[in-house]
């Protein structure tokens, strides 16, 4: 299997909060850290770019073991790291979290997990399929459209974001609610997963949603045609058209948003032939 993997933060004064790794022979992960605007706090010194940045490595290392699960690599991993920082407040609603994607393509069978809403692509014999957790997008839909109404850059704008952060959080890893790796280890149960046989597979992408805008937001690209771009130019390419997108529309009133760019990152797969 190739890969090929592109990341950039949505802001050159704000640090990258996505994260993505491969690591031979099939196995690749995709995690997109939730945003705490000002005045929101997270209960945690390190932050989140540092709880991706130790997620991920742990997250690879353990699913590459075949016996065990998904679930149970993405449990074990947030377990790990939950005992990295035990002097912050692990159980402060905003604590570092993040939205997983994951896939382990073995010799026989190729596995794979979705915790949140970011995005896996399959390119199999039987047609592409489309894998995401939208539990969270189902909630706080006041509170998103009030935030979405307002132009990017505005002070009622923040103070909107703010507001569907907090509405966001009351749900957060709840019953009824959405899930996300956060420091439970529980919330890995929650999660989409799903198999199907290897030799049915021929590509795959992982995508956080600031990357999967193009599609799903912007409406620029069928999700085949984004396909055809990572195969022709790869996900460099991918993310310099969303960030075109995203500067002719600097005030979001094409595209309703609540952040006028976003992390973006796209892993893309492509299964050998030998």
């Amino acid at each position: 299997m190739h890969a090929a993997i592109a990341t950039q933060a949505g802001g050159q004064d704000t640090p990258n909060e996505d994260w993505g790794g491969f690591l031979a022979p099939g196995l690749a992960v995709v995690l997109d850290g939730l945003s705490a605007p000002n005045g929101t706090g997270t209960g945690c010194r390190h932050g989140t770019p540092w709880f991706v940045n130790k997620l991920g490595p742990r997250l690879l290392a353990l699913a590459c073991e075949p016996s065990r699960s998904l679930a149970d690599a993405l449990a074990e991993a947030i377990r790990q790291v939950a005992d990295l920082h035990p002097g912050c407040d692990l159980i402060h609603p905003g604590t570092p979290s993040a939205t997983v994607v994951l896939l382990r393509a073995l010799e026989e069978r190729a596995d794979y997990l979705a915790l949140a809403d970011a995005t896996l692509l399959l390119d199999t014999t039987d047609g592409l399929q489309v894998i995401s957790d939208e539990r969270v997008n189902q909630l706080a839909g006041k509170e998103r459209a009030a935030a979405n109404q307002v132009p990017t850059g505005s002070a009622l704008k923040l103070r909107r974001r703010v507001q569907l952060t907090k509405a966001l959080r009351q749900a957060r890893n709840r019953p009824g609610g959405y899930w996300v790796a956060a420091a439970d280890p529980q919330a890995a149960s929650q999660a989409v997963t799903g198999s199907l046989p290897s030799k049915t597979l021929h590509r795959a992408v992982l995508l956080s949603d600031g990357a999967s805008r193009l599609v799903d937001l912007f409406e620029l690209a069928t999700w085949e045609e984004l396909l055809a771009l990572l195969d022709e130019n790869g996900p460099d390419e991918l993310l310099r058209q969303v960030r075109a997108a995203e500067a002719v529309d600097p005030e979001s009133r094409q595209w309703p948003r609540t952040k006028r760019s976003d992390d973006a990152t796209a892993v893309y797969l492509v299964v050998s032939d030998g």
